[in-house]
């Protein structure tokens, strides 16, 4: 691909990502301190509008509070839906999240929704988000189509079936499990430390590995260590930083002579 003219670095988790080092990140809302998350180490920020009463266009003020910070901004959308999609990656998104994939007919239609022609169908309202400067258009569209990252939800018992067809969809990145969800379905709501649970994560890393696709974690759950979800292959997922902020405050108040 042709170097831009102004050449950024465009995405911090595909970065990440392709050196086999695990891409971790916060969830973030409209009162998040999105300009102080963006730059504090996090690889991406993600912003949920499935279960939250936010719209997808209320948070373009805090994806352009991003704007040259080190974290790519990622948004979960609703539902499998082309109009939501091109919402998210038209305020600048630089990946989309869809919840309760369960085919490879909606995988393949995720990731044509996310994807310009000729790899898909996304609709073009001229450069959003940064992705460089470049000579012409079609430069633009290949940048962009190379650097989104696209992450399909597995956590059903229809998507568990169909684990193998979704994986074969050319164009997904990471195959994010919802942990909540999934134990739900498993009959073993919230049961985390479950054996059917840990037998079935296994199974999700196993099969991403065949395909070539990074198995992720929405967020670790039950006081798990995240560092035993990398060991076992899950290369993305969020950590609450709140506890984090906090310790670094309370750290550098005490270091000073009151």
């Amino acid at each position: 691909m042709t170097r831009p003219l102004r050449f950024i670095k465009v995405n911090t988790v595909k970065e990440v990502l392709n050196k086999g080092k695990a891409a971790i990140g916060a969830t973030a809302s409209l009162k998040s301190p999105v300009e102080f998350l963006a730059d504090a180490g996090y690889d991406f920020l993600l912003f949920d509008t499935q279960h939250s009463a936010v719209e997808i266009k209320e948070l373009q003020y805090q994806l352009q509070a991003m704007k040259g910070k080190r974290a790519s901004p990622i948004i979960r959308v609703g539902e499998n839906r082309q109009d939501q999609i091109c919402y998210a990656l038209d305020i600048g998104a630089r990946g989309i999240i869809v919840p309760m994939v369960n085919t490879k007919k909606e995988t393949e239609d995720m990731v044509q929704w996310c994807k310009y022609p000729p790899m898909g169908k996304r609709s073009s309202a001229g450069p959003r988000g940064e992705w460089g400067e470049f000579e012409n258009y079609r430069e633009y569209m290949d940048r962009f189509n190379e650097e989104c990252v696209v992450i399909p939800m597995i956590e059903t018992m229809p998507s568990l079936g169909n684990m193998e067809d979704i994986l074969s969809v050319p164009g997904i990145d990471v195959l994010l499990v919802g942990p909540s969800d999934l134990s739900i379905n498993l009959g073993i709501p919230l049961d985390y430390h479950n054996p059917k649970y840990q037998s079935t994560l296994d199974k999700i890393a196993s099969a991403c590995e065949d395909a070539g696709v990074v198995p992720g974690m929405y967020f670790i759950p039950g006081r798990q260590d995240p560092s035993n979800f990398v060991d076992r292959g899950f290369k993305f997922f969020t950590l609450p930083w709140n506890k984090w902020a906090t310790t670094g405050v309370q750290d550098g108040l005490a270091s000073v002579k009151r």
